[in-house]
This record gives structure tokens, C-alpha cells and sequence, in this order.
């Protein structure tokens, strides 16, 4: 009995550690090639404004952060530097800076959503036309699957 147990138990933990494991490592698996340093640079030498996106903050913790400078144009948000890999990344600009899930919640209704973030190691997402990023003054990357806040930067 208690062997019967012990496998049912080890076998269900093994399970689980690998149900994590992939939802963890399927993101790295299909994520398309990153922007290389030169195609970010040239978005990021036409942009009006910067920030830093930094670990520490207060809901990202060691599974859940970025680090980076991340420049902002009319054209496009872009990062040179890198987030944690992660399923279904959205990146946002706020009319004011936060970093918790509870502030993304009460100020989402005054957010925009830009777009998918699908690369971990630098990014460029496009900014949507008709945006004024001046309306705004910094950026957020936001897991909607998880609703897990992940990094902030205030670039203005």
C-alpha cells in the first residue's frame, strides 16, 4: 500500500514538473527570430523617447521580468535588451507608470493595447497608426494568458 502511494504520488509530481516545464519552454520553441541589435538601433535612433525596462520591480519577480532599454516612435516600441520568455505577451502604453497587477488592472480601461510581444531577446512590435505616444508615457509588458504583470518602463 504504502509503495502504491509513494508511485502514485512520485509519478504525479513528475507531471506536473513537466506540464510546468513546457509551458515554460513551448514559447522559447516557437518563438520567430529576434530583431538583431542593428534592425533595433535603427528603430530606436528615430525614437522620440526612452525608458528602462528593470528587474526589482514590484510584481515581477525571478520568472517574470525585463531589462532593457525600450524606445518608443510613432512607428514603433521597440527593446534592446530582453524579457523573461513567456506565453502570450502583450505590450501596452499607460498614462502613468506602475508595476503591480492590481494598478494594470484599475488603469487597463485607459491603456492601449499595441501588440504581441514574440521575442525574448530584443523586440520591435509596431505601433498601431493614428497613436499619438505622447498621450501616454510609458510602456508595459503584460501576460494576458496568466494576467502576470512582467516589466514596466516610464518613458517620459
Amino acid at each position: 500500500m504504502k509503495k502504491a502511494l509513494f508511485l502514485v504520488t512520485s509519478h504525479a509530481v513528475v507531471a506536473m514538473l513537466g506540464f510546468a516545464g513546457g509551458i515554460y519552454a513551448l514559447p522559447i520553441l516557437i518563438a520567430p527570430l529576434a530583431p538583431s541589435a542593428a534592425e533595433v538601433g535603427e528603430v530606436a535612433a528615430k525614437a522620440a523617447c526612452s525608458g528602462q525596462f528593470r528587474r526589482g520591480l514590484t510584481d515581477s519577480d525571478a520568472l517574470h521580468w525585463g531589462e532593457g532599454t525600450v524606445s518608443v516612435s510613432a512607428d514603433a516600441v521597440a527593446l534592446m535588451g530582453r524579457i523573461s520568455p513567456g506565453p502570450d505577451f502583450k505590450l501596452y502604453l499607460a498614462p502613468e507608470f506602475l508595476q503591480t497587477e492590481v494598478d494594470f488592472q484599475r488603469l487597463k480601461s485607459k491603456m492601449l493595447r499595441v501588440g504581441d510581444v514574440k521575442t525574448f531577446d530584443n523586440f520591435l512590435v509596431p505601433m498601431p497608426s493614428g497613436v499619438d505616444p505622447a498621450a501616454y508615457n510609458t510602456v508595459i509588458v503584460w501576460c494576458e494568458s496568466f494576467s502576470q504583470f512582467i516589466t514596466a518602463a516610464k518613458y517620459r
